[in-house]
């Protein structure tokens, strides 16, 4: 490709080519104090590609392209190259990753400890981490969780938090300005924008921990808690994980020892500080 970039997020290394500059001297930027991939070595390849070609000039559209594809998936505008760099790296994820458990969730560290936030997109997730990354905690990532499937650990994986619509100027009270991509307005998903992690996540990309709790939010409704069985944790989270079935038995040994060793909780929250005390009451409860 024209354009591109190398670099590592935890234990996975990316290379994303681009027929354009734009999207290459966004993620520069964003990933500005990540390290290269081990031995310069990427475990998957993203293309951010003109087609037909006549796209790279007239009304740009990106389509997205890699190591593994969607055929049908639909192109995006160049002015959110950055976003289909970000959809282009979870479908490589998605489709190709055996080593790790996949979980869409965020998760985030404390005192060698892990919490796992999964739910359905816009139930507060990524918000809560967010937050929760800028006071005791170490972010371990937003989009994927990655469990290892033989020892249980959770692996870190921190890409940038991608932040849509109310949340991104939640977050942005508590965050400085320089520590923010730029914003990306009328896309798929709404207005999205880019959080890059604190020093602390980076520098701890390589240290892995066990989970302790796993919760379910549900932003917008009043303050609740609901125990959960085992058995609708593992059906929830089976329905959470990109890779479950293609893992055969190492994913279902994993996920199912995740589930009988670790706590689970459902609750609903009105607002973000209501969302926060939540947790903490529930880590502090819990684990």
């Amino acid at each position: 490709m024209k354009h591109s970039i190398a670099m590592r997020v935890g234990p996975i290394g990316f290379r994303v080519g681009a027929d354009w500059r734009l999207p290459i001297t966004q993620l520069a930027d964003l990933y500005r104090d990540y390290p290269q991939p081990h031995e310069g070595i990427p475990h998957f390849t993203v293309r951010l590609e003109a087609r037909p070609r006549w796209r790279r000039f007239i009304r740009p559209n990106i389509t997205l392209s890699g190591d593994y594809i969607i055929p049908d998936a639909l192109p995006l505008p160049l002015a959110q190259g950055l976003l289909a760099s970000e959809m282009a790296m979870n479908l490589q994820m998605a489709l190709g990753q055996r080593h790790y458990l996949l979980l869409h969730a965020a998760t985030v560290e404390r005192e060698g400890k892990v919490l796992i936030l999964t739910g359905e997109s816009g139930s507060g997730k990524s918000t809560l981490a967010a937050l929760l990354s800028e006071r005791d905690w170490r972010l371990l990532g937003d989009e994927f969780a990655l469990i290892e499937t033989v020892t249980g650990f959770a692996w870190p994986f921190p890409r940038p938090v991608s932040l849509k619509n109310a949340s991104i100027a939640e977050v942005a009270k508590h965050v400085a300005t320089n520590r923010f991509g730029p914003l990306l307005t009328a896309t798929p998903k709404g207005d999205v924008r880019h959080l890059i992690p604190n020093d602390q996540a980076l520098g701890g990309m390589d240290t892995p921990a066990l989970p302790a709790l796993i919760l379910f939010p549900r932003f917008g409704s009043d303050s609740a808690v609901r125990e959960m069985g085992a058995s609708e944790v593992f059906i929830r989270l089976t329905q959470a994980s990109t890779n479950y079935v293609a893992l055969g038995d190492s994913g279902y040994r994993a996920l199912t020892s995740l589930v009988t060793q670790t706590p689970a909780r459902a609750f609903d929250f009105p607002d973000t500080a209501t969302g926060l005390n939540t947790v903490a009451r529930l880590w502090n409860t819990l684990t």
